[in-house]
């Protein structure tokens, strides 16, 4: 059988009933609703923002590039990927890349991870897991969904992950930081024992803390170098877990970090060691009993798109740990040109390596249904 392929983040472009359906009605004056943009196109609006958040984005795959900064941004909701929130239509497109499942992420939710009550954010991520639900139950042999939970505090958020296990997800979509304290504190520690128990990934998507979602709108010189400092919120959040001595603490979590590619790795592997041997000496002695490459490489997956020096460089950290995703239907998406590009990025590696950073690792990682994702991809 030929090795399935997954796309480990893929998105959905939610639809105003993803909030309004399921919630709490004290909520219902303040729902994120969609308003003209003043641009020709529309946006989400709640209060909080300050404009618009632009759709066109979103759902941009396919567009051709020279058309993309005209083209792509100020549409409007009906002339988005159909599949984004109808997902009677996702196989098909899914079918279009060569792609036999995919690992859904929220699309408003990551920024909604930036909402300032913390009450508001847990209403609407609640309302978002149901309707989450019933868009997953479309085809639920190749869409996998994550719940979104606002950890409000550890108790809570226990809750937040048990309700999403009992939901089918295989994951959660995790906020960029957390309302009490910092994810390295020991508080978090009865939570992440909670993943591991549930076998559910921490997942940690760019645009879902403060200092990432303002790169898009804060940078020096041209704005593509905004672009450039997204992956740092990946950088940043494996750092806090690896130094803050989380993984040290729970050697079986799996952390995910989403859309921040993989090929500076090796080096940032490298650098933390330095900074650890030569820098992190104290009373109690070393930091870390171990080195902090070894729980990246045991502990952290990434996934990428179009970084062909995630192959180049595999061989240089764990393989097993890099996940492929086509981030569909975002404008950074490959869709729906992907396998030409991946037999060209992948001819560095071997084919057992290949199929490993193309599927076989994700299916691993989230414990997906083999059996049932090829049945469904023949059917």
């Amino acid at each position: 059988m030929t090795a399935l392929v997954v796309s480990a983040d893929s998105h959905i472009v939610e639809p105003p009933e993803a909030y309004s359906k399921h919630i709490d009605p004290k909520y219902r004056d303040n729902l994120p609703h969609i308003v003209p943009d003043g641009k020709g196109g529309e946006g989400y609006l709640w209060d909080g923002i300050k404009r618009p958040l632009d759709l066109g984005l979103m759902s941009a795959a396919g567009i051709p590039k020279e058309i993309m900064p005209k083209e792509g941004p100020n549409r409007k909701f009906a002339d988005l990927h159909r599949s984004g929130w109808d997902s009677s239509t996702r196989v098909a497109d899914q079918d279009k890349d060569g792609v036999d499942a995919e690992i859904i992420y929220a699309s408003v939710g990551m920024v909604l991870c930036n909402a300032k009550d913390p009450l508001y954010k847990d209403a609407l991520f609640r309302s978002y897991n149901r309707w989450l639900e019933t868009y997953c139950g479309g085809a639920p042999d190749r869409i996998f969904g994550l719940g979104q939970t606002a950890i409000l505090d550890v108790d809570s958020a226990i809750e937040d992950f048990r309700r999403i296990k009992e939901q089918g997800f295989v994951g959660v979509m995790m906020p960029g930081q957390p309302i009490q304290e910092d994810y390295d504190h020991v508080m978090y520690d009865a939570l992440w024992e909670c993943a591991i128990d549930l076998e559910l990934p921490i997942c940690f998507h760019i645009l879902t803390s403060k200092e990432s979602a303002a790169s898009i709108s804060q940078f020096r010189g041209h704005r593509l170098n905004g672009f450039m400092k997204l992956i740092r919120a990946i950088q940043d959040l494996i750092g806090l877990f690896t130094l803050g001595g989380v993984f040290e603490r729970n050697p079986k979590l799996r952390f995910v970090g989403a859309e921040g590619d993989a090929g500076w790795l090796p080096h940032y592997m490298a650098r933390m060691d330095h900074a650890v041997e030569r820098h992190g000496y104290g009373k109690h002695g070393r930091l870390l009993p171990r080195m902090p490459s070894e729980y990246i490489r045991e502990n952290v997956w990434l996934t990428f798109q179009d970084d062909w020096e995630a192959f180049g460089c595999s061989n240089r950290m764990n393989s097993d740990r890099l996940l492929w995703a086509n981030d569909f239907p975002h404008s950074d998406s490959t869709w729906p040109d992907s396998m030409p590009m991946l037999d060209k990025h992948a001819e560095c590696v071997t084919q057992e390596v290949k199929d490993k950073i193309l599927g076989l690792n994700c299916i691993d990682l989230f414990n997906l249904p083999t059996k049932a994702i090829a049945a469904a991809k023949t059917a």
